[in-house]
C-alpha cells in the first residue's frame, strides 16, 4: 500500500545559522551574499557555505476563468529572461504567454493585488476571486514566493493591448478556450511555469469551482 502520511520537518529555524550577510547589488531587486551554517539529517552541522539569493517581494499571479464561455484570459510580454537565456541564438521566443501577475507592494495584500493587476493589464475587473496556494518558484536562489488565484469572469470584457506606460508596459490580452491553452502547455506551447501550473490547478479543480458560483 502506498505510503500516505508526510513525515515531520526535523528541523526549526534555529537549525540555520546565520554567519554574515552582505548586499552585492540593490536596484529593483537585490542580490544578497549569505554566510550560513544549517544542521544536517545526520544530527551535525554542515560546513559554513556560502549562498548568493536573489532577493525579491513577494508577487500575484492571476488566471482568469469564464465558465460560460469556458475559455481563460491570459497575457504576452516580451521578457528578459528567456532572452538573456537565447541571446545569439533563435531557440526561444523572448515573447512569453502568461498568466496576469504584479509584485506586492508595502502595505498592499495579495487580494488586492489580484484584482489591481487585472485592470492594469488587461483593462478588465474581475468577479469572485479563489485563492490557490503560494509557493516559491526557484528555492534555490530567489526569495520569491508567489500567490496563485483563480477568477470567474466574463471574458468577452478583456482584450487589446495595455500596461503602465511609466512602466514601459506593452502587453497583450489573449483569451483562449481552455482545452486550447491546456493543449499549449502539452504541446511546449506554453514556456512560464506559472501559467502551467495555474492551467493545470484549474484542469483538476474546475468542477469544484463552479460547485462554488
Amino acid at each position: 500500500m502506498p505510503a500516505t502520511d508526510w513525515p515531520e520537518l526535523p528541523f526549526t529555524p534555529d537549525d540555520v545559522e546565520l554567519i554574515g550577510r552582505e548586499r552585492r547589488y540593490d536596484g529593483y531587486f537585490a542580490l544578497d551574499r549569505y554566510h550560513v551554517r544549517h544542521r544536517r539529517y545526520d544530527g551535525g552541522w554542515s560546513a559554513p557555505i556560502y549562498r548568493e539569493v536573489f532577493i525579491s517581494a513577494d508577487a500575484v499571479a492571476v488566471l482568469p476563468y469564464d465558465p460560460i464561455r469556458d475559455e481563460v484570459v491570459m497575457i504576452e510580454q516580451f521578457r528578459a529572461g528567456p532572452y538573456a537565456h537565447s541571446e545569439g541564438q533563435r531557440p526561444l521566443s523572448s515573447w512569453l504567454v502568461e498568466p496576469i501577475a504584479g509584485r506586492i507592494e508595502t502595505n498592499e495584500t495579495p487580494e488586492g493585488v489580484a484584482r489591481r493587476e487585472p485592470l492594469e493589464e488587461a483593462g478588465c475587473l474581475l468577479n469572485r476571486l479563489v485563492p490557490i496556494g503560494a509557493f516559491f518558484q526557484s528555492p534555490g536562489c530567489i526569495s520569491e514566493k508567489i500567490h496563485y488565484f483563480c477568477a470567474l469572469t466574463d471574458s468577452s470584457r478583456f482584450g487589446g493591448v495595455h500596461g503602465c506606460a511609466d512602466e514601459d508596459e506593452d502587453i497583450r490580452v489573449i483569451v483562449l478556450g481552455r482545452k486550447t491553452a491546456l493543449a499549449g502547455v502539452q504541446e511546449g506551447r506554453i514556456g512560464n511555469i506559472t501559467l502551467a501550473f495555474a492551467l493545470l490547478w484549474l484542469e483538476l479543480n474546475r468542477d469544484l469551482l463552479l460547485q462554488g458560483d
